[in-house]
């Protein structure tokens, strides 16, 4: 058998059972798409349903607020998605329909090539090739291409490779295998070659390079940064800021963000390091009781704390508070 009717045949037998999957509504695979971006699907699967079940159609997304999609994408990461994915579905809304078309599924808001082949393949048959991580690896190991995959000229190669590959009249099918194969069988650390369906024809398993491969170029300088959080709590108040544009968590909130710690402030934990993909993050939490309702810096506001629950708030900011309310009963 050929690669291409190897990799179709394992999915039959192998494919993920996905409710994403048990539709062609290209709002519902459009959502998935997105929400699986930079996600597992174990840890994705339930905002999904989620989204789905709070706004069924686009048009239900586009109705409601940013912060209202902040705060039922939060503990996903990455929130500029949850911010183009509300922008996305006004757009389709604003056009009438949702594109057909691989050129017009890439106008939509953080829709990019990978995510329009994806779209357009699985809900209208598009013939698009997907070439995300687990197709690298699988084409990488199989073929023994060693070219850099974040390369302009790897993403050409491996670009032109998976589109030469693809079957025209079963693009979904073979998309969504390479997808489960890279992710079942072919995995990025001691994958089961001893059973792979591919095993007698991967260059990566002949030449003992599986490891190997991908080749990725380091380009990457990670920075860390320093943040100091003051938690204000003044008789049942709390203070909030939504963070604005140009940095990390924009449009989510967060408390008294400063580099002076207010005298009589509490220490409630030290250099808590969270780590983001270009950046590693050291925070530390002070809890403020203050005797007199202080003046707020700009752009601050006075909440009930109870009301916290209410806002979308940074995974980091949601270790804070619970910290917070541990060390002092509440």
């Amino acid at each position: 058998m050929t690669f291409t009717t190897t990799i179709l045949q394992w999915f039959r037998e192998n494919g993920r059972a996905l409710p994403w999957r048990e539709t062609r509504d290209a709002y519902a695979i459009w959502l998935s798409e997105i929400i699986l971006q930079q996600t597992r699907i174990e840890q994705g699967r339930p905002y999904w349903e989620r989204f789905m079940q709070r706004w069924p159609t686009v048009g239900d997304l586009a109705e409601a607020t940013e912060d209202e999609v902040l705060r039922e994408w939060q503990g996903l990461g990455y929130y500029s998605r949850a911010r183009n994915l509300h922008a996305a579905a006004q757009q389709i809304v604003a056009r009438g329909v949702f594109p057909q078309t691989l050129e017009g599924i890439k106008t939509l808001k953080g829709v990019g090539d990978y995510t329009a082949a994806a779209i357009g393949s699985i809900a209208f048959g598009l013939p698009a090739a997907v070439v995300d991580g687990n197709v690298y690896r699988v084409l990488a190991r199989h073929y023994g291409i060693d070219t850099p995959i974040n390369t302009t000229v790897g993403k050409r190669e491996f670009a032109s490779l998976a589109h030469e590959l693809l079957p025209i009249d079963e693009a979904s099918a073979y998309n969504q295998g390479m997808m489960d194969f890279g992710s079942i069988q072919c995995t990025p650390h001691n994958p089961d070659c001893m059973s792979c369906p591919l095993m007698e024809t991967c260059v990566a398993l002949r030449e003992g390079k599986v490891e190997e491969l991908p080749v990725k170029q380091k380009t990457l300088k990670v920075k860390e940064r320093k943040l100091t959080y003051i938690y204000i709590r003044y008789k049942g108040l709390s203070v909030i800021h939504r963070r604005g544009k140009g940095d990390i968590w924009q449009g989510l909130y967060e408390p008294w963000l400063t580099e002076n710690v207010p005298e009589g402030a509490r220490l409630i934990r030290k250099n808590v390091k969270h780590v983001l993909t270009h950046r590693i993050i050291y925070a530390d939490f002070w809890l403020w009781e203050p005797d007199q309702q202080p003046v707020l810096p700009v752009d601050y506001c006075w909440i009930n704390e109870e009301d916290w629950v209410n806002y979308g708030i940074p995974r980091l900011i949601e270790i804070m508070l619970k910290e917070i309310n541990k060390q002092t009963n509440k």
